[in-house]
């Protein structure tokens, strides 16, 4: 039997690439939230999230103010 050896860097990579990605879904979820909750209230919404001024569809505008909030974070 062969035991195989992990690299810790290649594991800790791992846990930061899984870590980010949990922190964009629900940071994308939180601000889909809020996005389609004002929508049903017929609130306008884009001014309230950073940098969704631009878009003009709903998930394009939450996607940019989840980069954009994410960028924040490092």
């Amino acid at each position: 039997m062969t035991s195989m050896t992990t690299d810790p860097t290649l594991a800790d990579a791992r846990r930061d690439d899984v870590a980010w990605r949990c922190i964009f879904v629900v940071g994308f979820l939180a601000f889909l939230v809020i996005a389609l909750f004002a929508q049903v209230v017929m609130w306008k919404w884009r001014p309230w999230l950073p940098g969704a001024e631009g878009e003009t569809s709903l998930i394009e505008g939450v996607k940019s103010s989840v980069y954009t909030f994410m960028s924040y974070l490092t």
